[in-house]
C-alpha cells in the first residue's frame, strides 16, 4: 500500500482549476476529492514516485475542502494528526488579492538553540517566518475565521533558496554521512539527486509547513543555494566547477530535483498540456530518470535553450517571475541575465491591461547604492577597463563577495529599466498599471525602495521590495556591511570608483522608504484592492518559539 512521503502541495489555483503535487513511496493512483473526483497515476524517477493532479470544474471565488486518497485509501488529512482541513480557494477577479512572499529559508528544528539569533549561538538562525505564518493561520482557524475571508494569503511566492544544498539540514547531513565519505568530493554538501530528495523532504515535512503548503497556492523560483553558493557567477566560476569530479552529478541532480519539486507546479494546466517533457515523463511505463537526466544535463550545458521564467495572472494582477540565475549568458562582453529570446518573452508578458505588474526575481534589481556601484565597477574591471591584471583580481573579488546581481549585468539592468519606463508610461499601448512592484530576496536583509525613472513620463508607482530572509539571519559583521551599503559614504566611494572605470550613470534613482533595513527574519504581505496596493512586513513573535505568531513591523500604501 502506498503512503504519502510529501505533500499535498497546492501549487496552481485559477478561477476554475487547480493543481496538487504529491510524492508517494510506491506507484499508485492519486485521487483528489474536491468538488468531485480527480485522478492521476504517479510517475517514477530513480525510485521516487510523484503525481501532479489537475483539479477541474471548480467555481470562481469558492472554497473546497479536499482530501487525498492513494489507490482508494485515504492518506490526507492524516488520521489523528490534528491538522485543520486543507482547502482550495479559487480566484475571484473582483476579490482583493493578498500575496505573501520571501526568500532564504534554511531548514533547522523549530527549537533552541536553532531559533536563537546567530550572534547568540552560531547554530541559531532565528524563528522561521514561514512556520510562524502557518501557526498564525492555524490559530485564526481555531478562533473561527473562515478561509473565504481575506485574512489569509491567496498565494505564496518563494523567491529562492527554498533549500540549501551547501548548508544542509540535520536529517540530510545524517543521510549523507550514512552513504559516503564526507572527506572527499562534495563533502557535507549535497552530491546528487538522491540527496536532494532528502533535502526537500526535510524542508517541507514539518506538519505546520506541510499544512500551509497544502492550503496556500505556492509559486517558486530558484537562486544559487538551491544548487550551489555563487552558482553561475561568471564564466570563470563555471569553468572552475566543471573541472572538478563532482560538479556534473551535483548540477544534474539539482536541476532534476528543481524540475520535479519546484518548476512543474509553477506551470498552468494549459502550459502542462503543452510541455513535451512532462507528457513523456508522465507516460513513461518505467523509470523516467533517464529522460529527466538528459534534460538536466542539457539545461546546464545549453542554459539559454531552456526557460524557467513563467507568469501567473490573479484577476487583473500579473505576476511575472524571471529566472535570474540558471539562464545567464556569461561570456565577457555579452554578459546578460537571460538571452535575447527569453528577454523578448519577458517583454511580451510584461505588457497587458493590468492594475498591477509584479516582477518576481530572486536577485534584487535595486540594491543598496554602494553595492550597486561596486557591482557596476567590478563588471567593468573584469571586462578589462583597468587592464588584464586588474581583471584577474576583479574576478577573485567578484567570486569572493558575490558581486553578481542585476547590477553586475549592466546590459540586462538597463534593459529592465527601459522596460519599467515603457510599461509605466503606457507605451505598450495599454493603460499603465497603478504599480510596478519588483519582489526579490537573496541579500539577507529586507527593504522597500521607491524608484524614480529619470527622463520618462511614467505614471505607475515603481518599487523594489526585498524580503529576505524567511529564516537565515545575518551575524553582526554582515549587518554592518549591509548598513554601509546604504550609507552616503559607501555610495560616494563606490560611485567614484565606478566613474573611474568609465561606468555610465543609469536612468533610475531609488531611496529607502524607511529609516533602517529589516535584519530579523520576516515575510512580506502584499495587499492589492483594485488599483490600490499596500505592503506589510511581518516578523515572528519572539515570545513563544514553539508556536510563534507574526506581528506587523511596517506598513506602507504603494498605490
Amino acid at each position: 500500500m502506498a503512503t504519502l512521503v510529501l505533500g499535498p502541495l497546492l501549487r496552481y489555483t485559477g478561477e476554475y482549476d487547480a493543481t496538487i503535487w504529491v510524492e508517494t513511496d510506491a506507484p499508485c493512483e492519486v485521487e483528489i476529492l474536491a468538488g468531485g473526483s480527480h485522478r492521476s497515476r504517479t510517475f517514477s524517477v530513480e525510485g521516487h514516485h510523484y503525481a501532479l493532479v489537475l483539479v477541474t470544474g471548480l467555481d470562481p471565488g469558492s472554497s473546497y475542502e479536499y482530501s487525498v486518497t492513494l489507490d482508494g485509501e485515504r492518506s490526507w488529512p492524516e488520521p489523528g494528526a490534528g491538522h485543520p482541513p486543507s482547502f482550495i480557494r479559487t480566484l475571484a477577479p473582483e476579490r482583493p488579492f493578498r500575496l505573501a512572499f520571501g526568500s532564504c529559508r534554511i531548514t533547522l528544528p523549530q527549537k533552541p538553540p536553532y531559533t536563537s539569533k546567530k550572534d547568540q549561538d552560531k547554530r541559531g538562525r532565528g524563528l522561521d517566518s514561514l512556520y510562524a505564518l502557518a501557526q498564525t493561520m492555524r490559530h485564526e482557524m481555531r478562533c473561527g475565521l473562515q478561509p473565504e475571508t481575506d485574512v489569509w494569503p491567496d498565494a505564496l511566492l518563494l523567491l529562492g533558496d527554498q533549500v540549501y544544498a551547501d548548508e544542509v539540514s540535520l536529517g540530510t547531513l545524517e543521510f549523507i554521512r550514512s552513504r559516503r565519505d564526507t572527506k572527499k568530493a562534495s563533502g557535507e554538501t549535497v552530491a546528487d539527486f538522491e540527496e536532494y530528495t532528502h533535502l526537500y523532504y526535510d524542508s517541507w515535512s514539518d506538519p505546520a509547513i506541510r499544512w500551509l503548503l497544502s492550503t496556500v497556492p505556492n509559486a517558486m523560483i530558484f537562486d544559487d543555494h538551491d544548487v550551489h553558493d555563487d552558482w553561475n557567477t561568471s564564466q570563470a566560476w563555471i569553468e572552475k566547477m566543471r573541472a572538478t569530479r563532482w560538479w556534473e552529478e551535483r548540477i544534474t541532480g539539482g536541476l532534476m530535483s528543481y524540475w520535479i519539486y519546484q518548476h512543474l507546479g509553477n506551470l498552468s494546466p494549459r502550459e502542462l498540456d503543452e510541455d513535451e517533457l512532462f507528457q513523456k515523463i508522465r507516460e513513461a511505463e518505467e523509470d523516467a530518470g533517464p529522460l529527466l537526466r538528459e534534460f538536466a544535463r542539457e539545461a546546464d550545458r545549453k542554459a539559454t535553450e531552456k526557460r524557467w521564467s513563467y507568469y501567473r495572472d490573479f484577476g487583473r494582477v500579473r505576476l511575472l517571475v524571471i529566472d535570474s540565475r540558471a539562464g545567464r549568458v556569461l561570456e565577457e562582453g555579452r554578459r546578460s541575465i537571460v538571452d535575447d529570446e527569453e528577454w523578448a518573452w519577458i517583454e511580451e508578458h510584461a505588457s497587458g491591461d493590468f492594475d498591477h505588474l509584479l516582477i518576481g526575481t530572486s536577485l534584487p534589481v535595486l540594491l543598496p547604492p554602494a553595492l550597486h556601484h561596486a557591482e557596476t565597477w567590478n563588471e567593468a574591471v573584469c571586462g578589462g577597463a583597468w587592464g588584464s591584471l586588474a581583471a584577474r583580481l576583479g574576478e577573485i573579488l567578484r567570486q569572493g563577495v558575490d558581486l553578481e546581481h542585476w547590477s553586475a549585468f549592466g546590459k540586462s539592468f538597463e534593459k529592465l529599466v527601459t522596460l519599467l519606463k515603457t510599461v509605466g508610461s503606457g507605451h505598450t499601448g495599454d493603460d499603465p498599471p497603478a504599480s510596478i512592484l519588483i519582489l526579490s530576496g537573496d541579500v539577507h536583509h529586507g527593504y522597500l525602495a521607491e524608484a524614480d525613472l529619470l527622463h520618462a513620463d511614467a505614471k505607475s508607482a515603481v518599487y523594489q521590495a526585498v524580503c529576505s530572509p524567511l529564516r537565515n539571519t545575518l551575524g553582526l559583521p554582515e549587518r554592518l556591511a549591509m548598513r554601509f551599503g546604504w550609507s552616503r559614504p559607501g555610495k560616494l566611494l563606490w560611485r567614484t570608483l565606478a566613474r573611474l572605470a568609465s561606468v555610465k550613470e543609469t536612468d533610475v534613482a531609488w531611496r529607502l522608504t524607511h529609516k533602517e533595513p529589516w535584519f530579523e527574519n520576516h515575510i512580506g504581505i502584499l495587499e492589492l484592492r483594485g488599483r490600490e496596493a499596500t505592503l506589510k512586513i511581518e516578523q515572528p513573535s519572539p515570545q513563544d518559539s514553539k508556536k510563534p505568531r507574526l506581528y506587523k513591523v511596517f506598513e506602507r500604501r504603494l498605490a
